[in-house]
């Protein structure tokens, strides 16, 4: 609920009315209005009786928020969020309210070569941050799964070399340490986004996390796992659409573009779009990052690789450098026409 204090609310009334609400296990985010200060509670809140807080003298208003994510919602975070995540030599992505996080590279490390030259290519091209998998989730267990520790050394090598920030997957509770050591931000793919031990060992840790909807998940239950991250502490949640599984048989997924506009509007987080897993093939790869960035998303998710034909997992949904390069220049030009900053 929302707690609105008259504008003549002195300190010590707030007090009374903040400890109130800590005595009832209630969680206190506070929203500074233009005129007054709202007081929103979060966490659990159900013992919090709302006609004893619209008692206490500095109380103008108790207001229910109706969305069941309060965090993730607009409620109490009206304006847009903005996150700067840094890398090295001075460089960094910046994503959301207005400025384009565009994340590039292979589905997953193979080597460090393959690492490093990718890392290069989609810098060059004007990538803000590197995406290379590590530890992957694999339907078949016999599939390549990733290096593991020594892809996550080639990671960091890369960053070092390039300056890129580091966008990595993590899959279990077990695995987040080692790899919140080494990413700059950690990403939880589509199968763990309702495997809520993760989702609170990540919010209990700092560095930001992007967050993959999961294949049959409703946007609700998406911004709700969210939620699960924000409450533990770490506010700095960037939403990932990936497309969802539809009876369409001639794409990988469904890459639900409407649900870019849609959490626009339930959620302050940056939104970004994963036009790889969202398609399965290259070809429309290319339109569908213009696609994204003229539907209002906040960046990019894209599998680059120097060489696809060779790639060890998602080579059909994987873009060489060149064609990279050829999509930042178009989606550059659409951010430019909608007045979004620009991402060179």
């Amino acid at each position: 609920m929302l707690v609105i204090l008259k504008t003549n609310c002195t300190t010590a009334q707030k007090k009374a009315i903040e400890d109130y609400i800590f005595s009832c296990n209630g969680q206190i985010v506070e929203a500074p209005g233009k005129t007054r200060n709202v007081l929103g509670i979060v966490g659990i809140d159900h013992t919090v009786d709302r006609e004893v807080i619209a008692s206490y003298p500095g109380v103008d208003q108790v207001v229910p928020i109706t969305q069941p994510y309060k965090l993730a919602g607009r409620d109490l975070h009206k304006e847009d969020t903005q996150m700067t995540i840094p890398g090295k030599k001075g460089a960094s992505m910046t994503v959301g309210k207005g400025s384009l996080g565009i994340i590039a590279g292979p589905c997953t490390v193979e080597s460090r070569q393959q690492i490093i030259e990718t890392a290069y290519a989609v810098k060059e091209a004007g990538a803000t941050a590197l995406r290379g998998g590590a530890f992957k989730p694999r339907t078949n267990p016999y599939s390549f799964r990733g290096l593991k520790s020594k892809g996550l050394e080639y990671l960091a090598e890369a960053r070092e070399e390039t300056g890129l920030p580091i966008v990595t997957e993590v899959l279990s509770v077990e695995d987040l340490p080692q790899v919140a050591e080494i990413a700059d931000v950690v990403q939880i793919g589509t199968r763990n986004m309702q495997n809520y031990p993760l989702l609170t060992a990540a919010g209990r840790q700092s560095k930001p996390v992007l967050l993959k909807r999961g294949l049959a998940a409703t946007l609700d239950e998406f911004l709700l796992a969210a939620e699960y991250i924000m409450v533990e502490g770490n506010r700095r949640v960037i939403l990932c659409e990936r497309g969802i599984r539809t009876f369409e048989g001639e794409v990988r997924f469904t890459l639900a573009l409407a649900a870019v506009p849609l959490l626009r509007e339930k959620t302050h987080l940056p939104v970004i779009v994963d036009p790889s897993h969202g398609t399965g093939k290259s070809s429309i790869v290319r339109p569908m990052c213009r696609a994204a960035i003229a539907a209002g998303a906040d960046g990019l998710l894209v599998e680059v690789h120097p060489n696809p034909e060779i790639a060890r997992i998602d080579g059909a949904q994987s873009i060489t450098c060149s064609e990279f390069s050829t999509i930042m220049k178009e989606v550059s030009a659409i951010a430019d026409c909608l007045g979004r900053t620009k991402i060179h």
